[in-house]
């Protein structure tokens, strides 16, 4: 069935200003409210999925007794697995018009490896490679560790598109486009093709909610406001140095915490990633929507934000060494939140695969 379109929604006109848009998330149904409002492309992650999982686990509890019913030797991270991968592919298919329509530069489906790998370069390669066969509008997530830095390269080079995450800084993105750009100079050598659609994203309001935290911790008085912009300023620089040097890797915002995070990012070449309940919000806004991508962070605004050393280490290109990736207070947070949301998921696949037989239905 034609997807019906909304030429007039706010989202709408955000990408006809030259600002894509994804759905953030892998659900089917809020792919196509996406998809009607000009989304072309999606993202997923631990959280995101156990959020789907448990929104529609009417739609999910047979197939995952299905699951375990196929493969019967399997444990619960196998299966678990399994089930990621499935939910990844079945939106993907949801996008493979908009893939062949865009001559694969668009209509791609991020998908992510496991979070608790984040220090293992080969098994993100690993994972990313399997990832990358499971339909040809894969793009594989991997974490800006020091690991993941060597994983993207790899990835690249092997041909796999990579959504590079847990990226909050413009240094680490800096690291993402020069790995890039390594990978693809690979391939060239190898005489393979390097039209590619590397991404990296930069989780613009997780920075910011880092920023919160450190801001409480050290009893400092920020203005109200001011640090709503810490990852718009961030991403701007970045996209500013990526034109510079030149870097082939197209820059994505994620991590929703409020308008500015669309708002301020309309007309860039950029990517944005939105959750349905945000998208939601900005269609039925009044805000205007017009190109602001190129408008100057508020100089006040900078000036107190860079009062703050953790500001400084996310905005200065050297603002962090690579051996200090892991250990910066927005990495490390986000990892603790997708490693147990993971857990959490692998929890909801046990209660399926073996259910507590003290609960009342809960024996098979």
């Amino acid at each position: 069935m034609e997807t019906q379109t909304h030429p007039q929604s706010p989202l709408r006109r955000t990408v006809l200003a030259g600002t894509d848009f994804w759905n953030d998330s892998c659900s089917s149904e809020e792919l196509r409210y996406a998809l009607e409002h000009g989304a072309t492309g999606a993202t997923t992650n631990p959280t995101i999925v156990l959020q789907v999982l448990r929104r529609e686990l009417g739609l999910w509890q047979d197939r995952i007794a299905e699951l375990c019913a196929a493969h019967p030797t399997a444990s619960e991270r196998e299966l678990t697995w399994l089930l990621i991968e499935e939910m990844a592919v079945r939106a993907a298919s949801l996008l493979e018009p908009i893939f062949a329509r865009e001559a694969g530069r668009k209509g791609r489906l991020s998908i992510q490896t496991d979070p608790t790998r984040y220090r293992d370069a080969d098994a993100l390669v690993a994972q990313a490679t399997r990832f990358h066969g499971l339909a040809p509008n894969m793009q594989v997530k991997i974490p800006v560790t020091r690991a993941g830095l060597a994983a993207i390269e790899e990835a690249t080079a092997r041909g796999v598109n990579v959504n590079a995450t847990v990226c909050f800084s413009v240094p680490q993105a800096l690291a993402v486009g020069e790995a890039v750009e390594r990978g693809l100079r690979r391939r060239r050598e190898a005489g393979k093709q390097e039209r590619m659609t590397p991404v990296c994203t930069i989780m613009v309001g997780r920075l910011d909610d880092w920023l919160k935290v450190v801001a409480e911790r050290d009893e400092l008085a920020p203005t109200p406001g001011t640090l709503d912009w810490a990852g718009i300023a961030c991403l701007k620089r970045a996209h500013a140095l990526f034109q510079e040097r030149g870097y082939r890797t197209r820059l994505l915002a994620a991590a929703y915490r409020n308008h500015l995070h669309w708002s301020e990012l309309v007309g860039g070449e950029v990517i944005l990633t939105i959750p349905s309940e945000w998208q939601r919000r900005f269609n039925a806004s009044a805000l205007e929507v017009r190109p602001r991508f190129t408008d100057p962070v508020p100089a006040a605004v900078l000036e107190e934000l860079a009062r703050m050393p953790e500001f400084r280490r996310a905005y200065e290109p050297d603002g962090l060494r690579l051996d200090e990736l892991d250990g910066f207070g927005a990495t490390r947070r986000t990892l603790r939140t997708f490693i147990a949301s993971y857990h959490e998921l692998e929890g909801v696949v046990r209660e399926i695969m073996l259910p507590d037989p003290d609960r009342r239905g809960g024996s098979r």
